[in-house]
């Protein structure tokens, strides 16, 4: 993957964070951080787009007690097959 820089400001005491988190081994480089907190912002932004989409959607059936006692009987039923 090809890699361009970006210039950012930070206050010093981010700065100084930042090299903390560096000096204490998690993190090779000030720029490895900054990409991993990118990264863990884009798997949330990810994850809420598939929360909203499941949301929105229509399909499946409605989550009652009817619902969560077809799920405990089929539990049931694999248990009992599997000792059988």
């Amino acid at each position: 993957m090809a890699m361009t820089s970006m210039n950012i400001s930070l206050t010093e005491d981010l700065k100084t964070f930042i090299d903390a988190q560096v000096a204490e081994g998690a993190y090779a480089t000030s720029s490895e951080y900054v990409r991993a907190l990118i990264r863990r912002e884009k798997q949330i932004a990810q994850a809420r787009a598939l929360i909203d989409e499941g949301l929105n959607s229509p399909l499946g059936p409605p989550i009652d007690e009817a619902y969560w006692e077809r799920q405990r009987e089929r539990i049931r039923q694999n248990a009992v097959k599997r000792s059988a």
